[in-house]
């Protein structure tokens, strides 16, 4: 949250002054976004702040609401989304806290994409759909009551609505097409009367403070895990809260298969007209590839999950496919933990055809999957040929890519272009999407610009590119924005036992590290201490070809408890997250010169071979480390092997741990500990 005050408050920061830019209001919150991100605010921000704001002060004021609380640019949870304004007071018939949550758009004129009604051209003229203002509120408001449990205390405690007090409703007539609900209602301005009769049945004459303090106070539930989401799916058939670019893509896809029933196969849906789909002038025309793109923790499998679970409650079946085994082979036991007595078998196979690997489509006839979502496409393989097989099928020229494209009627992907770690993934958009275009597809490219993980730290992802160079920028240091924690480890040692802590208070914490050591098989039952740094060794997660007592099989590390008591490697970490990330660089990734550099004969990566490029090495090394570095929900420890390198995590970083001492009890080990290593704690002469 950027401010808070009262109307009265506001009122006094919204008169204009003579030679300003800026009403006072507006500098406040430019200084505080400066203060907050460490970055200029956007234009349109300080437009809205600086025009829209203060009709919603004014309208209070007029109807003597003086002492409701004003709240700006609320952060929602886990996430870095923020609603516009939430207004707190008191409700006029029953004195309980009361909300509204206001989305304010200055758009004067706004059309509805005819083939998806919830993406909204908004008149920015830069050619790209926004979500519809009124269901951008909706989800907000419903986001708000699944993690914030205050509201849930009354069901009518929280309302919505969009205010769009320059436009006339000629002029936006499409947007009153999607239904209003009490989370979503649409004011103009020509609605301002009514827009005021909204405020005065929602709040009283009374001071807005409590209300405000308590939403400003309330637990947040913990956000779900992908393989949670996919659980409870299964059980419950539950959905997720989609936001924004998400929501977009999902409601696109779908609409796009109902309006194309004749050539999907789908014979249900809004659009479906039967008449068009047997006439022969209707041609099918060209294959619609989609491709979402979006770094760590945007909601790629979310959107995957949700686009499968939408499309099962029409009676449509969608192939989920990915390069991971991990993942692949938890959602598949995931379904096949609901099975009942005597279905497990059945229920097993139906695992094995939604849930399947990017190289199993080399002999798939032709569109004959409905819907193929390809999550982590950033693993396709230039090519499904491996060493197993057999002579007479192989075909090292055929991308892999071009299997599913020509599998399924309408393929998805869903890829980060920063999370390739093989030298033979080629998965990026811009392979794809030429790929596609050159088997005469039609594609469609789109950005998933938010995040659900590291606290909804945007800063975070956007710093963990700058400190790996991804981005062709240099590393800087990290400025702390309360969504995400970041901290350096004095050792090891000191890593394992804040992470294991962590675990026992009931988070969800692992450690991984860079493939830097061997990796060795197991002797007899008992797993190998190959990962050693001075006197401190582990184990590495055990193989995916064995088995050990004790211990979780490779697939199962990062949703398995037991899963702490090894040090993961990437290809076990990725696709999942955890709530404590502990991350140790190894020496194939040393500072030097101002920048991050790759020693690849540091790695013990059998990938690499000798064959391999430099540039493809460099490449997959630095995204092994945007991987690991970005699996965190709640925070990450970050310890290098090399002294230089370390020596520059703790100049970039000043969060470390240290013991705490909190009213006389045990001290323990937190996040918020001295910066000064032990070592250098004590002035030597």
């Amino acid at each position: 949250m950027l401010l808070q005050l009262s109307a009265a408050e506001l009122g006094r920061l919204i008169v204009d002054r003579a030679g300003a830019e800026y009403l006072p209001l507006t500098e406040q919150l430019i200084h505080e976004h400066f203060r907050r991100e460490g970055a200029e605010a956007r234009q349109g921000d300080i437009a809205s702040w600086n025009n829209s704001i203060p009709v919603v002060v004014k309208a209070l004021l007029d109807c003597g609401l003086d002492t409701v609380e004003v709240q700006v640019e609320v952060d929602l949870p886990h996430t870095n989304s923020a609603v516009d304004l939430v207004l707190c007071g008191r409700h006029p018939g029953t004195g309980t806290d009361s909300y509204l949550a206001v989305e304010l758009k200055q758009v004067r004129h706004a059309t509805v994409d005819p083939l998806c009604p919830i993406a909204v051209d908004l008149g920015f003229g830069d050619g790209k759909n926004k979500l519809h203002p009124v269901r951008q509120v909706q989800s907000y408001c419903e986001y708000m009551l699944r993690y914030l449990p205050h509201l849930r205390e009354n069901e009518r405690q929280l309302m919505g609505v969009v205010l769009l007090h320059n436009a006339r409703d000629p002029d936006v007539e499409e947007l009153f097409g999607l239904p209003e609900t009490d989370h979503g209602f649409l004011y103009t301005l020509d609605d301002l009367d009514r827009f005021r009769r909204v405020l005065t049945s929602m709040f009283a004459a009374a001071s807005g403070k409590r209300a405000a303090s308590a939403l400003e106070q309330a637990r947040q539930d913990p956000l779900p895990k992908v393989t949670d989401v996919a659980r409870q799916r299964s059980v419950v058939g539950g959905g997720l809260v989609l936001l924004d670019e998400q929501h977009v893509a999902v409601d696109r896809i779908t609409r796009h298969l109902e309006k194309t029933a004749h050539f999907t196969g789908y014979d249900v849906g809004l659009f479906y007209d039967a008449d068009a789909a047997h006439s022969s002038a209707s041609a099918p025309g060209a294959k619609r590839v989609y491709i979402l793109r979006g770094g760590p923790g945007s909601g790629k499998s979310a959107v995957a999950l949700e686009v499968q679970r939408a499309l099962g409650l029409k009676g449509r079946e969608a192939v989920l496919a990915s390069g991971s085994h991990a993942y692949t082979e938890t959602l598949r036991e995931i379904m096949v933990s609901t099975a009942r007595r005597g279905q497990i078998a059945e229920k097993r196979r139906t695992a094995v055809r939604l849930y399947r690997y990017f190289n199993s489509f080399s002999e798939t006839p032709q569109d004959s999957i409905e819907v193929l979502i390809c999550d982590e496409a950033h693993r396709m393989r230039r090519s499904s040929t491996h060493r197993w097989t057999p002579k007479e099928v192989r075909d090292d020229d055929r991308p892999q890519a071009t299997e599913v494209i020509r599998a399924a009627r309408v393929p998805i992907f869903l890829l980060d272009d920063h999370q390739s770690i093989r030298p033979d993934e080629v998965g990026t958009a811009t392979y794809l999407k030429e790929l596609a275009e050159r088997m005469g597809c039609k594609v469609e490219v789109t950005d998933l610009e938010g995040t659900f993980r590291a606290g909804g730290s945007k800063r975070f992802q956007r710093w963990v590119q700058q400190l790996l160079g991804l981005d062709a920028t240099d590393p800087v240091a990290w400025r702390p924005d309360g969504r995400m924690t970041l901290t350096v480890a004095d050792s090891p040692q000191q890593m394992e036992q804040f992470i294991r802590e962590r675990h026992l208070a009931g988070f969800t914490a692992r450690i991984t590290a860079g493939f830097c050591w061997p990796w060795s098989n197991p002797d007899g039952e008992r797993l190998i201490d190959d990962v050693q740094i001075g006197d401190w060794r582990r184990p590495w997660n055990v193989k995916p070809q064995h088995s050990v007592p004790g211990a979780p099989k490779s697939d199962f590390w990062s949703t398995d408890r037991r899963g702490v008591d090894q040090i993961g490697c990437v290809y076990t970490a990725q696709s999942f997250e955890y709530d404590w990330n502990g991350v140790i660089i190894g020496p194939d990734l040393l500072f030097r010169n101002g920048k991050f550099t790759v020693d690849r004969t540091a790695s013990r990566d059998p990938s690499f071979r000798s064959t391999i490029d430099d540039a493809v090495v460099t490449r997959c090394i630095l995204n092994a480390y945007h991987v690991l570095l970005t699996r965190g929900a709640v925070g990450t420890v970050v310890y290098a092997v090399d002294p230089a390198t370390h020596n520059e995590l703790r100049r970039l970083v000043t969060g470390a741990l240290g013991l705490q001492n909190y009213d006389g009890t045990q001290p323990k080990l937190t996040a918020e500990g001295s910066p000064l290593p032990p070592a250098h704690r004590t002035r030597r002469g």
